[in-house]
This record gives structure tokens, C-alpha cells and sequence, in this order.
């Protein structure tokens, strides 16, 4: 009979069970897998065995050079490192509450606009808790529910999109501009109060499409009765956009706290007075407790915050 959940309750699974599935899945042998695991291959041969009679379905092929998953070994070894990942997070995470001088904390973010308040505060917490490992990874706005609810990321800083979902908690911390950026010595620093129909014959460096803030940009070029520039690359990232406008007469769109950073190897165009804003803030999922190190660092986010309004 194939399993239901009632293997869950009877206690039969266990956890050597699932070690075991991850090994396999991993080696590709009875051999391998109960070396990994410091057990004899007999001993992981019952194991196989008694998991395959709990599940009701055959998980390996046995052959002469090993073993060979069914659909449904495949299946299992999937969620079998599922749920390994999560007991393991579960026992970090437990760690970290014990010793809120320790731990990590991840943060997910997508540059825009949270780049100096991001660094600022993760500066500022790692004087206070040095031990503390700061993990950050970027993302676009659209992934921040599923990398929360995956606990892929503790907290998410940067662009927050209009549209929140109910199980998380969204918070303003500041707002930031979009600026033309070129190099110091470009053609048009200096002259005067360029427009946007002015700029029009050089090449432009914009938000690729998939980035949230991009229909914003669109609008006021149609407020100018403009196009989008023929001539234009389309990066989401910072370190591309900085280079080519470096190198060449380009004009890069990017948002003033990427640029505020007193590099006299650029300069603002001021053609742009009716640039969007954009909103920046924090997000995390409603009901999950917080980690010290992940409090400690949303603290030094809204200390940080305050001063950038502050000016």
C-alpha cells in the first residue's frame, strides 16, 4: 500500500531514513552512502528496505554497478533534502537565539535606492556584533514573497512595490531619486540646463525591463513626448552600467544613492526635475520570530534611515 500520512504518526519514518535518501541521491550507491553516513552497507541496505515497505513503492532498481532511482526515489530524495534543510536551518537558527553575539542573518535586495542605506547599516551593525556573518543576495522586487516564505533570505531591503501580501511586513524607510549619471568630463557637463531632447542623440543606459522601476522611467519620456532612446543598453546591474558610462559618452539612469557616494569620476546631469522617486524599505514575513542578529540589523537600518533624511 502506498503511504498516507499515517507513517508520519506511527513513528516508522525517521530521520536515518531520509539520510540515507540523500546519500544515494548524491553517490549513486549502497557503498557510497552508508560510507558518507559511517554505517556498514548491510545495515543501509535494511535501511532502503524498511523505507520502501513504509512507502509502499519501490525507490531503487538494484543492478550490478549500484543502484538506479525510480520516479519515485527521485521524488523522495527530493523532498528528503527538503526536509533536511529545513532541520538543519531549525538548529542555526536555535544556535543563533541561544548566543545573539553569533549567527547570520541573510538579506535579500535589489539595489535600488538601498545600496548606501544597505551598507551603512550592515557596517554599523558589524561594529556592534562582529561575530554576527552577513549574507546578502539580490534579487528583483518580484521574488521578495518567495524567497521570505522559503527562508531564503531574513529580511528584504531595497524598491517596495505597491501591491503587499498579507503575510508580510512591510516598512518605510526612506526615500531616493533617479539621476542622469555620466562621466566628470562628458560633452554635456556645463552646458547649462540640458533637456531630454537634447541628450536624445547619445546612447542610454536603462533599467532592464524586468526591473519594477522601469514603467516609471517610460513616463517621463512620454511626458516629453519621447520615445524610450533608440540607442540604449538595458543592465540591471550597477557595476556595468558604472563601467560603460566610465568609458564612453553614455547616460546612465540610476538612483541617487548609488551615485551619492562622492566619486568625482561622475557627474548629475540636472535635465531630469521630473525624475520618479523611489520608496525604499524593509520587508519580512508577519510570523516568524526574529533572529537577534537580524533585529540588530533592522535597528541600525532605521537609525541609518533617519539620518539620510535628516540630510
Amino acid at each position: 500500500m502506498v503511504m498516507d500520512g499515517r507513517c508520519l504518526r506511527d513513528g516508522r519514518l525517521k530521520l536515518r531514513h531520509l539520510l540515507l535518501l540523500d546519500a544515494l541521491a548524491r553517490h549513486g550507491s549502497l557503498v557510497g552512502a552508508a560510507a558518507e553516513l559511517h554505517i556498514t552497507q548491510p545495515v543501509a541496505t535494511r535501511n532502503l528496505r524498511e523505507l520502501e515497505s513504509i512507502l509502499g513503492v519501490e525507490l531503487y532498481e538494484r543492478g550490478p554497478r549500484g543502484v538506479t532511482p525510480t520516479i519515485f526515489g527521485d521524488a523522495a530524495a527530493a523532498h528528503a533534502r527538503a526536509v533536511i534543510t529545513r532541520l538543519l536551518q531549525a538548529g542555526r537558527y536555535i544556535a543563533e537565539l541561544a548566543d545573539g553575539a553569533r549567527g547570520t542573518v541573510v538579506v535579500g535586495t535589489d539595489t535600488s535606492g538601498s545600496n548606501l542605506l544597505l551598507s551603512r547599516a550592515i557596517a554599523r551593525s558589524k561594529a556592534r556584533y562582529p561575530l554576527v556573518t552577513v549574507v546578502v543576495r539580490t534579487a528583483p522586487p518580484e521574488a521578495v514573497p518567495a524567497d521570505l516564505e522559503s527562508g531564503r533570505v531574513d529580511l528584504v531591503v531595497g524598491r517596495l512595490s505597491a501591491a503587499a501580501e498579507p503575510t508580510i511586513i512591510t516598512e518605510v524607510l526612506c526615500t531616493d531619486f533617479v539621476e542622469l549619471v555620466v562621466r566628470a568630463d562628458h560633452p554635456m557637463v556645463g552646458v547649462g540646463n540640458p533637456t531630454l531632447r537634447d541628450l536624445a542623440e547619445y546612447t542610454w543606459i536603462l533599467p532592464a525591463t524586468e526591473v519594477d522601476s522601469r514603467g516609471e522611467y517610460e513616463e517621463v519620456f512620454a511626458r516629453s513626448a519621447m520615445p524610450l532612446p533608440e540607442r540604449r543598453i538595458e543592465t540591471s546591474s550597477f557595476a556595468v552600467a558604472l563601467q560603460l558610462l566610465l568609458e564612453t559618452d553614455m547616460i546612465a539612469v540610476l538612483p541617487r544613492s548609488l551615485t551619492a557616494t562622492g566619486d568625482l569620476r561622475v557627474a548629475v546631469l540636472p535635465a531630469w526635475s521630473d525624475a520618479p522617486e523611489i520608496t525604499v524599505g524593509m520587508s519580512r514575513l508577519v510570523d516568524r520570530p526574529m533572529k537577534p542578529p537580524t533585529r540588530a540589523l533592522i535597528e541600525d537600518l532605521r537609525g541609518v534611515a533617519a539620518e539620510m533624511r535628516r540630510g
